[in-house]
């Protein structure tokens, strides 16, 4: 485990102090943290779908139909 400095808020240190015991304190940090982390993560491939579904070519549900057959006459199926 590797050791830090960070700076949090005075009010935030303080909640943190008194609902917190002394040796429980690294954990609930490291866990905020790892959810925080996560919901970030999440955002970003959210973000990164959109842009990919935003500069992609759509096709209607007939023109899907009319490929797939295609694929299938061409293939045998």
């Amino acid at each position: 485990m590797a050791k830090m400095n960070i700076s949090i808020d005075e009010a935030v240190r303080e909640e943190l102090f008194r609902l917190v015991p002394p040796r429980r304190r690294s954990q609930v940090v490291n866990e905020a943290l790892r959810k925080e982390l996560l919901h970030r993560k999440r955002e970003q491939a959210i973000k990164q779908l959109q842009e990919l579904r935003n500069s992609s070519a759509t096709l209607s549900s007939k023109e899907i139909v009319e490929v797939v057959k295609r694929d299938r006459t061409s293939t045998g199926r």
